[in-house]
């Protein structure tokens, strides 16, 4: 069956290096120091089990590779068909992957792959509402944040992406972002703007932050690539996208959500951050139904 993927998909699956040691400590949280005694008890060691992970709700999917990370690492003897790879749209009661093998092997790592999966595939699909919301209304892109679930950021990242959206920074090493506490303790926009060109490489880019429409034209006469504004109203953030004409990458940010961002956009700004999608986004529902 072919997957039906957003128009936004562009995807490459992260490297398995990066997920499997995340997916590897969840089964070992999961399994303890006796594995999984329920089925151990009751379950044949020579039964097998034909199922599929489905959905009980629309939606898109993220973490398929995961999931099947846990079904295999747990036991090589399993089997596991993907029929909606990242990205793709699925709706009720559609399958998103199918697997087949030993029937203990399979429910020790049901419970996993699907909470990376719920979790990821509720990224994603928060995400793809927020672009579909601001489509109309300019050309801002969805951006993610640094607030996500420590150990999962690059899971959660990903999930950003199968939703359409784009990432901000990864780590504090990738990029300079001067937010309001570093202008405050440095004595103000432009100081920290000049030690920051002062200090990082030629290759760096550098963000800052600003809350009203005095602090940017303070930081416009310095210069930076890109220019965060703050928590400003639709109509705040039009006048700096104006004055910024094009100078710097205007970013705005600041109680995002489907009703508020086609606003935002309409403004002009080049991207549009939220925390909500990896902070708060809800799961989607999936289950493992058994053939």
């Amino acid at each position: 069956m072919k997957p039906i993927l957003s128009p936004h998909n562009t995807l490459s699956p992260l490297p398995r290096l990066l997920v499997e040691p995340i997916v590897r400590a969840a089964l070992l949280e999961d399994l303890g120091r006796a594995g999984d005694i329920t089925s151990d008890a009751v379950i044949p060691a020579d039964a097998r089990l034909r199922g599929a992970i489905v959905a009980r709700e629309p939606g898109v999917v993220a973490g398929v590779d995961a999931a099947l990370l846990a079904f295999t690492l747990i036991d090589p003897a399993v089997t596991v068909a993907v029929d909606r790879p990242d990205g793709s749209r699925v709706e009720r009661g559609e399958a998103v992957l199918r697997v087949e093998g030993p029937a203990r092997s399979i429910l020790a790592a049901e419970r996993v792959a699907l909470n990376v999966m719920c979790r990821m595939s509720g990224i994603a699909t928060a995400t793809a509402a927020l672009v579909k919301a601001v489509q109309p209304h300019g050309h801002a892109r969805i951006v993610c944040t640094r607030k996500t679930t420590p150990g999962l950021r690059p899971l959660e990242k990903h999930a950003v992406r199968a939703g359409g959206g784009a990432n901000h920074r990864f780590g504090l090493d990738d990029a300079v972002l001067i937010k309001d506490n570093h202008i405050a303790i440095a004595g103000g926009a432009k100081p920290a703007l000049e030690r920051a060109r002062a200090t990082v490489g030629h290759l760096v880019k550098i963000e800052i932050e600003v809350d009203t429409l005095d602090q940017l034209n303070e930081v416009l006469e310095v210069g930076a690539d890109a220019i965060l504004l703050d928590n400003m109203s639709p109509d705040t953030l039009a006048e700096a996208v104006r004055r910024v004409n094009g100078r710097a990458v205007t970013e705005a940010s600041g109680r995002i959500t489907a009703v508020t961002a086609p606003a935002v956009a309409a403004s002009g700004v080049d991207l549009i951050s939220t925390g909500w999608v990896t902070h708060s986004a809800p799961i989607l529902d999936l289950g493992l139904d058994v053939a």
